[in-house]
């Protein structure tokens, strides 16, 4: 419709450029813009554990009563054009304010999850790299709450750059060279009581 208003105006005017060029360009400006356009924002991204399912409680064995090793994770959805991909797992409940359980960056976007039980190193071969978290420690910190239920949250954030941050960072640190670069983000959340 708007191509043959167009065309209408193209026949009134003087100009002395080819009119069916302008008509072809303006029609195939009009189709692409209404095509649907993916909004990184938009993207649906899915975090998951096969330990346990969202709001639903931790097993003993990723906490401080039992194993205290990290629980595995699963993620899709991560936008096409994301250089690599952010993790930090926290306590908004502790007493003291949000208690930091795990930082993870650098993760490369191809991959699609992490195995249980990662190991509490610096950096990987695949340029991942860890955090500290509230204990003071590399990778993972076991949930010891002590006392009540308390939340546990798993965020995945797919980001268009590699971040240039050693390792040991800080959640503080890693959220600031995050800014303005997370495509989409994804969230898990595990509770555990004592």
């Amino acid at each position: 419709m708007i191509c043959l208003i167009f065309v209408k105006v193209m026949e009134g005017s003087n100009l002395k450029i080819h009119s069916g060029f302008l008509i072809l360009i303006f029609c195939l400006f009009y189709i692409c813009s209404a095509l649907p356009q993916e909004s990184y924002r938009e993207i649906k991204m899915e975090l998951k554990s096969s330990a346990f399912k969202n709001n639903k409680m931790l097993p003993k064995k990723y906490t401080c009563d039992g194993a205290g090793v990290s629980p595995p994770l699963s993620w899709n959805g991560i936008p096409k054009v994301a250089k690599s991909l952010a993790l930090i797992s926290d306590d908004p409940d502790a007493p003291g304010g949000t208690w930091v359980h795990w930082l993870m960056y650098n993760i490369p976007p191809s991959t699609r999850g992490l195995g249980e039980g990662v190991l509490p190193v610096e950096e990987f071969a695949h340029s991942a790299k860890q955090g500290l978290n509230d204990f003071q420690n590399i990778g993972y910190g076991a949930p010891c709450p002590p006392d009540g239920i308390h939340r546990y949250f798993f965020k995945l954030y797919a980001l268009d750059i590699t971040l240039n941050l050693e390792s040991k960072a800080t959640k503080d640190q890693l959220l600031k060279a995050m800014e303005e670069h997370i495509l989409a983000q994804a969230e898990l959340i595990g509770k555990y009581k004592r």
